[in-house]
């Protein structure tokens, strides 16, 4: 009965925690100093949500199958869940400055490897999901609300 709920509810999640990351990105787009790595500093490296399908347990799954039985064959997910965040492996760009701290013997500075316009998309794209499932979650609550009404 909730299921709707839970799906919608994980998906929620998700895009928050994206949004979260992409937040990140954007307020260390100059950040030169972003990890010590071998006695140097290393600028800050993007970020990236990778998602997945839920897997359900054993019992649910034996469970959907045996309410799934004298009724159509399709199949309801499990809603998304984050599976790992990793670092974008895109070099660093070089930015000629020789006046700052962190530039090379040349004068050039390692910038992070972060575009804020990628960002900005991809901002709007989990935004938009964000929407569209506070939308669905909405209207999957309105109608247990009225089935619930059907019993007064």
């Amino acid at each position: 009965m909730f299921q709707g709920l839970n799906i919608s509810a994980s998906a929620l999640t998700t895009q928050r925690l994206r949004m979260d990351v992409i937040s990140s990105n954007m307020a260390n787009v100059d950040s030169t100093r972003g990890k010590f790595v071998n006695g140097e500093w290393q600028p800050y490296t993007r970020k990236m949500v990778v998602t997945q399908a839920n897997e359900s347990s054993r019992f649910s799954s034996v469970l959907n199958h045996a309410m799934k039985k004298g009724t159509s064959n399709s199949s309801v997910g499990n809603g998304v869940r984050v599976a790992r965040i990793i670092e974008d492996e895109t070099p660093f760009k070089l930015v000629y400055n020789p006046e700052h701290p962190d530039a090379n013997a040349e004068g050039y500075v390692q910038m992070p490897n972060v575009d804020p316009l990628k960002e900005m998309v991809d901002l709007m794209s989990a935004t938009r999901s964000y929407e569209a499932n506070v939308t669905v979650f909405n209207a999957n609550k309105g109608m247990l609300m009225k089935a619930l009404e059907i019993g007064k």
